[in-house]
């Protein structure tokens, strides 16, 4: 199967009149929560540096956004470089942001918790070494906290009691070298969806040469380190011209899937310089993950 891109994709825009956000937006998260959508996107200005833009919008097609980023660099040498590719999870009574800081020393990835999507709080680095691509699950597993991240080339998933200190990291998901899209390196995409079937991933691969593309596995939802099903096949890739030629070119980078009603929106970025949206019925695309 494959996603459909919507008829208004891109949806968001680079700003010129906010420097912040005058050259890229891309990379978004969004969630459904009372009753609006809410983006939280990764953003770059003349200076190269990334920041993270707050949206909302009533349908999830029009975005109001503010002015100014709702994160930026503030952790000196760690994070002087930028804060990237914002993943949002609601979770007991909260929201929490998994981004990643890149400073002095390449990237880590860190965690920050929020009471209202727009004032942040770092909770703390997921561990402080070369990793990305790092997200939670929306509910405890077990009793612990679980994320998905990135020691590459793997996906990988860890536990923690607090947020604070993660054990347990171990691969779930590795690159196939037989398989003609993801056999180089892959990594989660946004927070995955709980099903009767099990958690539905999104995630990337890319090949030699890199071209980005999107498909889905489905995780055990008492074990999510068990992989249920990876179909082999893919469900996006770039097609149109602002996908294969931008910033970073060949690129579809997700870090948004929800249900809206009975159809799949996924909020994605476009070779790092635009946000599009693609669509699907949900239970097509659960079937393909179960059965394709």
């Amino acid at each position: 199967m494959r996603l459909t891109r919507h008829p208004r994709s891109p949806l968001l825009y680079p700003n010129p009149l906010h420097q912040w956000e005058a050259l890229n937006v891309f990379n978004p998260s969004v969630i459904y929560h009372n009753g609006l959508f809410h983006m939280h996107y990764r953003a770059q200005g003349v200076d190269f540096i990334s920041r993270i833009g707050y949206a909302v919008s009533t349908d999830g097609l029009e975005w109001n956004r503010l002015e100014k980023p709702v994160l930026a660099p503030h952790q000196g040498r760690d994070d002087y470089r930028g804060v990237e590719d914002p993943r949002v999870t609601p979770l007991d009574g909260a929201f929490y942001m998994t981004y990643t800081a890149y400073g002095a020393n390449s990237f880590f990835p860190m965690i920050a918790r929020s009471e209202n999507l727009i004032t942040w709080e770092d909770v703390g680095p997921l561990e402080r070494a070369e990793n990305k691509d790092h997200v939670l699950f929306p509910e405890k597993i077990g009793g612990r906290y679980a994320i998905l991240h990135r020691r590459a080339p793997n996906i990988w998933i860890a536990f923690s009691d607090d947020l604070r200190t993660w054990t347990d990291h171990r691969v779930i998901m590795t690159p196939r070298p037989d398989n003609d899209w993801d056999s180089v390196r892959i990594g989660a995409n946004g927070v995955p969806i709980k099903t009767e079937h099990g958690w539905l991933l999104f995630y990337h691969g890319y090949p030699s040469p890199i071209v980005y593309r999107q498909s889905v596995a489905l995780l055990d939802l008492e074990d999510p380190s068990r992989v249920i099903h990876r179909p082999r096949g893919f469900i996006m890739e770039p097609q149109e011209t602002w996908e294969i030629r931008g910033d970073v070119p060949n690129v579809i980078f997700s870090s948004a899937a929800l249900v809206v009603g009975d159809e799949l929106y996924f909020y994605y970025g476009g070779s790092d310089r635009l946000i599009g949206l693609a669509t699907a019925p949900f239970a097509e695309v659960l079937d393909f993950a179960r059965n394709g």
